[in-house]
């Protein structure tokens, strides 16, 4: 045999075929991904100027216009749909008075979804702003809003307030009364104000017990014809203190009537 075809068949066996796939495996991944890479850049220089067309809002807000809530929108950036601060745009729409919380998502290729969750007032705080459900307090008109309870009580007790209120109106309730204000003083000492215009003062310590115990006497008060009660003074170990009204001319009528 000739010498060069020799050689040629020994370097024939010597071949790694397993390498010489492997090599061309790699070499075809990266020519493919370099194409992919290019083909992108080239799809995001065409449109990197499409803009937001359309704005949805949903979740159903009550009291949030919903002009309101895309004029909001409208103060972003909405000439880049690539480019939109969608953290900005739910800031804007949550700085609404009633919105509690935003969700914002962009959808291609020129489409924002903003879902709105407003608050749901459960009371008045301190005259000027309102309770949620979960204690929190903002602001708010609240021209809609009637027969919500009136909470008072320092800044940073809302809170604590709101949970008070909730336990003992479930309490007054076995003798059919209902609450309609709590105070929390400076020196956290509770008042509480009943629909039948009583109020109780529970002082700072042992409230809950100290509600107990008007529950449990209130039915046996002695219930005076030219008085009505007033205050009851429940800041005492044991007992409490009763302080009465007059009847005001038309009630004397009507209990007369009665």
């Amino acid at each position: 045999m000739h010498p060069l075809l020799e050689k040629a068949q020994q370097i024939k066996l010597n071949l790694n075929w397993s390498l010489v796939f492997g090599v061309s495996f790699f070499l075809i991944v990266v020519i493919g991904l370099v194409q992919i890479t290019t083909g992108v850049s080239d799809w995001l220089v065409e449109n990197k100027d499409a803009q937001i067309k359309h704005l949805i809002v949903q979740g159903q807000p009550k009291y949030t216009e919903e002009t309101a809530i895309i004029k909001a929108i409208k103060q972003a950036d909405l000439s880049s749909f690539f480019e939109l601060d969608v953290k900005h745009v739910q800031q804007l729409v949550q700085d609404l008075p009633w919105v509690a919380t935003v969700s914002v998502r962009k959808q291609w290729p020129d489409t924002v979804q903003v879902y709105v969750v407003e608050h749901k007032a459960v009371a008045h705080w301190n005259s000027d702003l309102l309770l949620n459900q979960s204690g929190q307090a903002f602001q708010a008109s609240s021209d809609k809003l009637h027969d919500l309870p009136q909470l008072y009580g320092p800044e940073g007790s809302e809170e604590e307030a709101w949970v008070a209120f909730k336990q003992f109106d479930e309490m007054l309730k076995v003798n059919n009364l209902t609450l309609s204000s709590l105070a929390l003083s400076e020196r956290f000492s509770w008042q509480l104000w009943l629909d039948n215009g009583i109020r109780l003062d529970l002082g700072r310590k042992d409230k809950a017990k100290r509600v107990q115990r008007f529950i449990d006497v209130y039915p046996r008060m002695e219930q005076r014809a030219d008085a009505q009660v007033d205050t009851i003074d429940l800041r005492y170990d044991t007992g409490l203190a009763v302080s009465f009204k007059p009847l005001q001319e038309e009630q004397l009528q009507n209990k007369s009537k009665a």
